[in-house]
């Protein structure tokens, strides 16, 4: 019987996260890239003020986030456009760029979401590999832009292996294909530190994905948001959807922005103090991982498999993902102090054995 889809769309299969089984209450959840925290009681209590103002039911009311939003990054307000998470404005941003027979270059491995929006669109996929020695692959990207490039993507830094590329890398980028959009994935920027922002102004077809997910703790609420030229940003709101963003989502970011300090002092935690101590342990036991910039390490020890088994029996999960060479690995969100040494104990433990 002959589908009611597009032919190629039913051939395809969904994006499928292991979420079998990751209770949070049985589990330390060190799988997803997730912050390992609540998020701050200004943010609850926001929350809870909204509930009791009896307004579920009228449609929502973005109010002044955009401007927050542009302040907190340095660009203009027209700048900015809101979306349910950055996988919807990874989705926007290929939907409105792609063409028939047009070609869209990912570089892997990297973030399921970008080639499976690209599969709906019917788009030719190009994959230079990342490499431990030379990170993104600046060259190749630049070598396989053709007349039919639609779109080049640069996770920065990049899932699973915390790659960054430099400004002066996603110059060169944008400069090659200008016809093209640069989509531009900060969905880490918190954690890495940094961002392109400042090349908006120069580079036009440069469009940045962020998002609330990540380093404040909002994941289930889904709030992210891009930053582009002008043009591009009312081009995209002919795409989105008028009330995509739930108000749910603006109360918490809006109250999230207001007192940014708790988030801050996390990531100062993750960053100078717990992801340094995982580094020194797993060099001191000889296990290779990938320079990271993100709160996350793509780590190769022996029997990969055996080892997540292991750590998941002592209440800690973590994520096996294999390279392009099939050789699997463990990425491994870095959380508090406190819950990488309790990670560090039972890996200890496991390597002992």
């Amino acid at each position: 019987m002959m589908g009611i889809f597009k032919a190629h769309i039913e051939a395809m299969s969904a994006y499928q996260p292991p979420l079998e089984g990751r209770n949070p209450d049985d589990y330390t959840l060190l799988d997803f890239n997730e912050r390992t925290i609540p998020i701050s009681a200004p943010i609850k209590q926001a929350l809870i003020d909204y509930i009791e103002t009896d307004r579920l039911q009228q449609y929502p009311f973005y109010g002044n986030i955009c401007q927050r939003l542009a302040n907190y990054c340095c660009v203009d307000e027209n700048q900015v456009m809101l979306s349910n998470g950055s996988d919807q404005g990874i989705e926007l941003i290929i939907r409105a760029a792609a063409q028939a027979d047009g070609e869209i270059i990912i570089p892997q491995p990297s973030f399921a979401m970008y080639e499976q929006v690209a599969k709906v669109e019917g788009l030719k996929i190009v994959s230079p590999a990342y490499s431990r020695e030379r990170g993104y692959p600046l060259e190749e990207v630049l070598a396989a832009i053709t007349a039919a490039t639609r779109v080049i993507v640069i996770a920065n830094p990049n899932n699973p292996c915390g790659t960054l590329v430099d400004n002066a890398g996603i110059a060169r980028i944008a400069e090659a294909a200008p016809e093209a959009a640069i989509l531009i994935d900060e969905c880490y920027y918190e954690y890495s530190a940094a961002s392109c922002a400042s090349l908006l102004t120069k580079y036009s077809n440069i469009v940045i994905t962020r998002t609330f997910s990540k380093t404040w703790g909002l994941p289930s609420l889904r709030f992210g948001y891009l930053l582009s030229a002008p043009q591009n940003i009312q081009t995209l709101l002919n795409v989105r959807g008028p009330y995509d963003i739930n108000q749910m989502a603006i109360v918490a970011a809006s109250a999230a922005l207001d007192s940014p300090e708790y988030t801050r002092t996390y990531v100062r935690e993750v960053m100078d103090e717990a992801k340094p101590l995982l580094e020194r342990f797993l060099d001191e036991r000889g296990v290779d991982y990938w320079p990271s910039a993100a709160n996350y390490l793509w780590a190769f020890p022996e029997q990969p498999e055996a080892m997540a088994e292991a750590l998941a029996a002592d209440g800690i999960l973590v994520r096996p993902k294999a390279d392009l060479n099939g050789r699997v690995g463990l990425r491994i969100t870095v959380g508090t102090l406190a819950q990488t040494e309790q990670l560090i104990q039972a890996i200890s433990g496991f390597l002992a054995k």
